[in-house]
């Protein structure tokens, strides 16, 4: 997601300069607002990620719940109960 200049604005925000500067080296970052630009970029997929991920766990499991699925332990790493 690239972010264009008609959705840029001036932030004036207090920073921890070290973490700035890991983060920056780490992004391979030229300059600090492409740092933090990568950045929030970067936890917005995460999160999206994320919930996708949990859509398809809870489908998943409502799936089970609805249909009796059965996990079979084909290498018999499962415990008995």
């Amino acid at each position: 997601m690239q972010t264009t200049v008609r959705n840029r604005r001036n932030k004036h925000v207090v920073l921890d300069q070290k973490k700035l500067d890991r983060a920056k080296k780490i992004l391979g970052a030229s300059t600090e607002t492409e740092t933090l630009d990568i950045a929030l970029s970067r936890v917005i997929s995460e999160a999206e990620a994320n919930r996708k991920a949990w859509s398809a766990h809870d489908k998943f499991v409502a799936s089970m719940i609805k249909g009796g699925l059965e996990i079979e332990d084909v290498y018999g790493n499962l415990e008995e109960d």
